[in-house]
């Protein structure tokens, strides 16, 4: 009896296995087809708080560091995976993993290459019983790999071991898919999040552990006619539908007129040249002469450098952190800094020549500003001073160009030193000046690619308890990596985006 009973448990197991793997082997004619070669799933929303956009701040995976012609795009054999929209703070989506399928909410990370989730072993997490957990033993397609890893975020880390499992995205099946069973996850933010883990979409010299990531698998096994991702994100809370990642192509529907493409720089992540800022009409001379840039659907929010996010923030009224030292610098070495840069001294000697900087040849050795505030757990002093100067040696060459006198210059440095962002704070604007704040203006391929006041700024709350946020936050990279932008979601919200890794390029449109 007991061997009867074992073998039709056997037998069923083998039927469930087979059923799993004819439906992956049916996928691609089933798409094919399809009216439009699109899967669409109803999107869910919930409301953003403040909370949130903290928490989106201080996990930024950056915070510790780094770590053309339109080609015709086909709609067949294109995969659409919804995503929900977390009241601007966060986009994510279903996929499974194993057979028979076991679901995730995931986040879709253009910054990371990393496919992870929580196991069944992890047990010592409080965040892990928040989310659903990978059981490997209940998957008939599972194999342990057992490398130990680890990823870490801004403040925290995750760790676990490597495995291989089928991963079903929409309905591409993917086979032998590496990825990462987290058995500790070391931050609260984890714990509150909607999502149970990352699906990288970077490229696999990020990949920690040099695991194979999703979308080479899926170019691989031939399950994309295009080897194209795109992302269409739908900013208006008000919709049921939060956006949509589409793999293989492109919806028309989702861009209006066509796209702009600029070549990727560095593989790693979604890297390309950005070229000047601009507040209003005027330009923050930052980066005239380039910028690296970084679009990334993991990141919230937009990121840039300290200098210019402390320009938009006194520019739009953002309360915040006040800096001793920065008006200690204007006050004492203003002067001295003014009379450099109007006798023709090189904007990055200045800080040298005015003994507040060590320079190691043409550089300071400073220039990996971590923003200002950011030291004041650390020890001040002159280091910090170095740093100041350095963003007042930005902000005063800025006014230069525009003819000002020393008088109005220094006043205007002075109350910038009072709108420097704290490292992972929010920036509280008064959201009945949001008609009063300028536009911004990001300058790609030679083009402008512009976000009014009513996009770059978060609402939260309804009435009276309407809070508005700054969608800028303060980063800081050292050469040769920065300086750096990080284009988030608030900035692929207005123009869709198009991750071209057939042909190394990403292309911007403005969303339908």
């Amino acid at each position: 009896m007991e061997r009867n009973t074992t073998r039709t448990l056997f037998t069923m197991g083998n039927r469930y296995l087979c059923l799993a793997l004819c439906l992956c082997a049916l996928i691609p004619s089933m798409l094919d087809a399809a009216s439009d070669g699109l899967l669409r799933i109803n999107m869910k929303k919930r409301p953003l708080d403040i909370n949130s956009i903290k928490a989106a701040r201080k996990e930024s995976k950056y915070v510790n560091g780094l770590k053309n012609t339109p080609h015709g795009l086909s709609d067949a054999n294109e995969d659409v995976v919804p995503l929900v929209n977390y009241l601007d703070a966060q986009y994510y989506g279903e996929i499974s993993i194993g057979s028979p399928p076991q679901t995730f909410t995931v986040i879709f990370d253009t910054g990371s290459s990393n496919l992870w989730v929580p196991s069944s072993k992890c047990i010592f997490s409080i965040a892990c019983y928040f989310h659903n957990r990978f059981k490997g033993t209940k998957s008939s397609t599972y194999t342990k790999i057992g490398d130990n890893l680890q990823i870490n975020y801004g403040s925290g880390s995750i760790s676990g071991f490597s495995s291989k499992d089928t991963v079903q995205v929409g309905d591409i099946c993917v086979e032998d898919q590496d990825f990462i069973e987290v058995t500790k996850e070391g931050s609260l933010a984890f714990v509150i999040g909607k999502f149970d883990g990352i699906f990288g979409l970077g490229f696999k010299e990020i990949s920690v552990g040099d695991l194979q990531p999703v979308w080479y698998n899926m170019v691989e096994q031939g399950l994309v006619k295009e080897q194209v991702f795109s992302f269409w994100l739908n900013r208006n809370e008000a919709d049921e539908e939060g956006g949509e990642l589409v793999f293989g192509g492109v919806d028309p529907n989702h861009f209006i007129g066509k796209h702009s493409y600029v070549p990727v720089t560095r593989k790693g992540y979604w890297q390309f040249n950005m070229g000047d800022f601009l507040i209003g009409n005027q330009s923050t001379g930052f980066c005239e002469g380039g910028c690296a840039a970084i679009v990334d659907s993991g990141t919230s929010l937009l990121a840039g450098p300290t200098a210019v996010v402390t320009e938009i923030n006194y520019a739009i009224g953002g309360e915040g952190v006040l800096s001793s030292e920065c008006k200690t610098l204007v006050t004492e070495y203003g002067d001295m800094i003014w009379d450099l840069l109007v006798s023709g001294v090189t904007p990055g000697k200045v800080c040298s020549e005015a003994g507040l900087c060590f320079s190691d040849g043409s550089q300071s050795v400073s220039s990996n500003i971590e923003t200002v505030v950011g030291k004041e757990n650390d020890g001040l002093g002159d280091t910090v001073l170095c740093e100041a100067c350095e963003m007042a040696v930005v902000w005063m060459q800025n006014q230069l160009r525009q003819s000002a006198t020393k008088e109005a210059v220094l006043s205007y440095v002075n109350k910038l030193c009072e709108s420097i962002p704290s490292p992972a704070g929010e920036s509280v604007i008064d959201c009945s000046t949001l008609h009063k704040m300028p536009n911004v203006s990001f300058t790609i391929g030679e083009k402008l690619y512009t976000l009014t006041p009513e996009q770059y700024i978060l609402k939260t709350g309804e009435g009276a308890a309407t809070v508005c946020i700054s969608g800028f936050m303060a980063l800081d990279m050292p050469p040769p990596t920065g300086p750096l932008w990080i284009l988030g979601d608030v900035f692929m919200g207005v123009y869709h985006t198009v991750f071209d890794y057939g042909n190394l390029q990403l292309g911007f449109a403005k969303s339908a």
